[in-house]
């Protein structure tokens, strides 16, 4: 029986041999790739069904991660200059503090102050339509009119406890984002003042003989994290003052909340300012017409020209090397998986893997010490090495917006 079994094995082995010859290389490679990428993608969807699920605890720690990147020179800073960590720490937290405090009460109470012109300039608009609607080339009669009134009454009526509903939740609602702002700031904290520490401890989960190799990839993506919003938030600043200056020459009411809804939009790339400087255009439309209505969205398109063209291939693309495509596919891709919060945080995330993946695939950071990154300087978001980055030799054949290139090599 064994010696059968024997005399068969080879012709069971001679089949199979020729079953895999007859499948072409192409089909077994695309096969290979195919159950692996199912593989990745089925990880990645548990990691987000995970984080979805913690959603209140993983938004906070990430927004606290972005202002730690942001924060963090300040205290690097004065700890270089002979101040205590924890003092430093401190100083930063209580001046930043202080800081957003002062800007948000003055835009609230700004805002609560234009509320009531601006609600007596709609009324007067909604008139001016209503006569023109009645008394210009459509020629609605008052029936007419009255019925689309009678209409939005209904549809308002229908959706009253819905409206009811939601006026309930708004104490829970509030609760909870004072609850998230008080983890913000506790998370921030700690990452101001030990995020070293935190570093440290996470590697210990790698193997160590990659260790090195994959401390030198993270401090490259946290200095890309660093140049990200530092870049980010001077560009911010600028678009916010620019179109801030330019509402209040013309006479725009709530010039003030207008130019701080532009510099929260600015965080979210292109997709933000495109929503903040619609509601500026809107609200320029409903209080003074429509030639300053023009005349607004003519100097959005400007700085929008000038940040895409200027100020973001000069701050943010020296440092981040990100594609235009890239930003907008990450910022499509975050709001479809997490909304708003994936909008605001896929740019910082893309940029954060670009560098470390970079890092870890360059020859030349295979013998860089991880102390020597400091990661709050723009020039450590990538690795030493002649020819990774493209940029001069497309510089003379392409435009300046060209500049915000993706390194691939």
């Amino acid at each position: 029986m064994t010696a059968a079994r024997e005399r068969n094995a080879p012709v069971a082995v001679s089949r199979a041999e020729d079953v895999g010859a007859a499948v072409p290389r192409v089909l077994r490679v695309s096969a290979a790739l195919g159950w692996r990428w199912l593989v990745v993608v089925a990880a990645l969807y548990v990691l987000g069904q995970a984080a979805s699920y913690v959603a209140a605890v993983v938004i906070p720690m990430a927004v606290a991660l972005l202002l730690a990147a942001l924060l963090s020179p300040a205290v690097h800073r004065l700890q270089t200059g002979g101040v205590p960590r924890g003092l430093a720490t401190a100083l930063v937290m209580i001046g930043g503090l202080a800081l957003l405090g002062g800007v948000l009460t003055f835009v609230v109470i700004t805002f609560v102050r234009g509320v009531p012109a601006l609600a007596t300039q709609l009324s007067t608009s909604v008139t001016t339509i209503v006569a023109w609607l009645t008394d210009g080339p459509l020629q609605l009669s008052a029936a007419q009119l009255s019925g689309v009134q009678t209409q939005v009454l209904d549809t308002l009526s229908a959706n009253q406890s819905a409206i009811t509903a939601g006026a309930l939740t708004t104490a829970a609602t509030i609760g909870e984002i004072l609850t998230e702002t008080l983890l913000v700031l506790f998370t921030l904290i700690f990452f101001l003042h030990g995020g070293a520490g935190i570093w440290q401890f996470l590697l210990g989960v790698v193997p160590h003989d990659v260790r090195t190799r994959v401390d030198v990839a993270g401090r490259r993506g946290i200095a890309a994290l660093v140049s990200y919003v530092r870049a980010t938030a001077v560009v911010a600043v600028v678009d916010a003052v620019a179109i801030g200056v330019g509402l209040a020459v013309l006479g725009i009411p709530l010039a003030v909340p207008l130019a701080a809804l532009v510099f929260l939009g600015a965080f979210v790339p292109i997709i933000g300012a495109v929503v903040a400087g619609s509601v500026a255009v809107l609200i320029a439309l409903v209080a003074n017409g429509p030639v300053p209505a023009l005349i607004v969205l003519g100097i959005i398109i400007a700085i929008m020209q000038l940040e895409g063209h200027v100020l973001q291939p000069l701050l943010l693309g020296r440092a981040v090397k990100l594609h235009p495509l890239a930003v907008v596919l990450a910022i499509a891709a975050g709001l479809v998986v997490a909304g708003i919060a994936g909008a605001l945080f896929a740019v910082p995330l893309l940029a954060v893997l670009n560098s470390g993946i970079r890092s870890l695939r360059s020859s030349a950071d295979e013998h860089v010490a991880p102390d020597d990154v400091h990661t709050s300087s723009p020039q450590q978001t990538g690795p030493d090495e002649p020819g990774l980055d493209r940029q001069t030799e497309l510089g003379a054949t392409e435009p300046a917006a060209a500049v915000v290139t993706l390194r691939v090599n």
